[in-house]
């Protein structure tokens, strides 16, 4: 079951994910310090947490640690958006309400997400572009 991040640790998150290399508790510190008033420690301990709960692995350097990113965050909005279909009691319906909700823009990306992957049977995909 994927739990959905909470305020500070996609705060967290979205600067990992999108500096898209190891981090230091103090570089996400100083960057969140932009927004908010916020202490290393507490910082320290999200990140701990994140790595705890397998969303960010480390190593050690000196006597800290660098962080990085186990997965992106297109599969963290895929592992959330497969968890709330899959507790459908009606995923067809689900499925035609969300895309009801869908941009025009979310709405293309989601045909040429489908040309992309066709389905070789159930709960089996492929990512073979062209095929």
């Amino acid at each position: 079951m994927v739990r959905r991040l909470g305020d500070l640790e996609d705060a967290v998150m979205t600067r990992v994910w999108e500096w898209n290399r190891p981090v230091t508790v103090r570089e996400v510190l100083e960057d969140l310090q932009q927004e908010r008033s916020i202490a290393y420690t507490t910082v320290m301990t999200v990140m701990d947490n994140l790595y705890q709960k397998g969303w960010l692995r480390r190593e050690a350097e000196g006597r800290a640690y660098r962080y990085e990113a186990v997965s992106n965050r297109a599969a963290y909005s895929a592992a959330l958006m497969n968890e709330a279909w899959s507790v459908s009691d009606n995923p067809a319906a689900a499925l035609v309400a969300f895309f009801g909700m869908m941009s025009a823009e979310q709405r293309e990306a989601l045909r040429d997400a489908i040309r992309i992957v066709q389905l070789d049977g159930p709960g089996e995909g492929t990512t073979e572009p062209g095929r």
